[in-house]
């Protein structure tokens, strides 16, 4: 698989898919333990292990039979050095979750049938803090020397991109790309934004974007947003404006209570399957380079399975025309 940004096979105008909320779905639907939302912490046991592959697995046989690729993200999002700190792994122990997290994809490969549908092993990187909140204030070049660790050990594995999730300002993102770049990594980057749709430092999206391209020299492969529901954010993407070409993937959230509530509730809000999959469609016509698509927090299986049925005809439309 490619190790360059332009040669990502999820940048031609077809579409992919990505998985849904794994944490959530390990949680309320599987009943595993998941101590500060780390699934990292279930590469440690065989049986937990084997939870994963069943999930990974699952969305592999979506992808095929859809006839989609695939993008799937490793479960290290919180495989960084502050967050391992505190769940009690040594940096070497971390940086073999990290490993055992790429081996576990790549082994299911041959599951899905390229060239048709490639399937593609994404290293995601989390935020330093919270996913929900701006909390730890660092400079581009602060980020860029902390993610660059958890990049390192990731850029030496067969993970063919990076994707940082769940980024809350500009200058982390910034500096995730400064480090993927120091690798010579693509990488995507995956904005959290709140009901208003401006991330939780308060700056609006597209001036984050632009942002990190300029600080960059555009070394981003993409841009995301994640955690976070349509209804959130689709009133920002003006139709004309430059920066919503850079916007290539979604992975919205089923529900549409804003990050605070989420994180008082004590039962899952998986919101409705269909309509998601609806507003998917009306993304679509409204993003011109969109054709990333998953969830986050309260999707499984049935969510991804609408945005398929729902986007696939309008990309068939696109090329035909």
């Amino acid at each position: 698989m490619p190790r360059h940004r332009h040669d990502l096979p999820q940048l031609r105008p077809t579409p992919f898919l990505t998985d849904g909320g794994l944490e959530t779905t390990l949680l309320f639907h599987d009943g595993l333990e998941l101590p500060d939302f780390a699934a990292f912490t279930l590469l440690a046991s065989p049986e937990q292990r084997e939870a994963l592959k069943r999930y990974f697995l699952s969305y592999i046989d979506l992808a095929q039979a859809h006839g989609i690729g695939l993008v799937l993200e490793t479960p290290t999002w919180r495989a960084n050095p502050d967050w391992g700190w505190r769940l009690g792994y040594t940096l070497d122990a971390l940086a073999q979750a990290n490993r055992q997290a790429v081996q576990l994809l790549a082994g299911l490969r041959p599951h899905l049938a390229p060239p048709e549908n490639p399937m593609v092993v994404s290293g995601c990187i989390g935020p330093r803090g919270d996913g929900y909140v701006a909390d730890r204030a660092m400079s581009a070049q602060q980020a860029r020397a902390y993610h660059h660790w958890q990049i390192g050990v990731l850029a030496r594995t067969d993970v063919d991109m990076l994707c940082a999730m769940t980024m809350t300002t500009a200058e982390e993102a910034t500096g995730v790309v400064l480090a993927a770049r120091d690798e010579d990594m693509p990488v995507a980057i995956s904005f959290t934004v709140e009901t208003d749709g401006a991330l939780p430092s308060g700056q609006a999206l597209g001036a984050a974007i632009e942002q990190i391209d300029q600080a960059t020299g555009g070394h981003a492969a993409y841009f995301m947003i994640n955690c976070a529901h349509p209804a959130h954010f689709e009133h920002t993407l003006t139709p004309g404006s430059p920066w919503l070409d850079r916007l290539r993937g979604i992975r919205a959230n089923a529900s549409q209570m804003s990050h605070a509530e989420l994180d008082a509730a004590s039962e899952l809000d998986d919101g409705d399957p269909v309509a998601l999959g609806q507003a998917y469609a009306l993304l679509h016509e409204r993003l011109p380079r969109f054709n990333v698509m998953g969830g986050c927090c309260g999707t499984d299986l049935r969510h991804v399975d609408q945005m398929a049925r729902h986007c696939k005809p309008l990309f068939s439309r696109w090329i035909d025309a």
